[in-house]
């Protein structure tokens, strides 16, 4: 009901997000389609604003996703593509970001 509330005044049948860092899809009940392609190289973080939270995706994968008009609507499909994570996350290690190299190895923050 609130991403219906805070979509009230757009017209568009598709509405890309970003940057959350996760890839979710959520179809309106008007049919309209809001989408968030998800991250690369970023898949856990924790923050403070606007308010404290952890964002974990689960995975290293980077994520994109592919956007197909069937029909008289919009279509996603998420797709996962590994990368060398394990280098990324080597590099925020020596940057000083233990934290941040567990996220990009394994999509969790702990």
């Amino acid at each position: 009901m609130r991403i219906e509330q805070l979509a009230e005044g757009v017209a568009q049948k598709l509405v890309l997000c970003a940057p959350t860092h996760l890839a979710p899809a959520v179809r309106l009940a008007d049919g309209r389609l809001i989408v968030n392609p998800g991250s690369v190289g970023c898949p856990g973080y924790r923050d403070s604003h606007p308010f404290p939270h952890v964002v974990e995706a689960g995975s290293p994968d980077a994520r994109y996703a592919i956007l197909e008009f069937v029909g008289d609507s919009w279509e996603v499909t998420f797709r996962h593509v590994p990368y060398d994570h394990d280098a990324m996350a080597g590099l925020a290690r020596q940057n000083g970001q233990a934290e941040l190299a567990t996220a990009i190895a394994t999509g969790w923050i702990t």
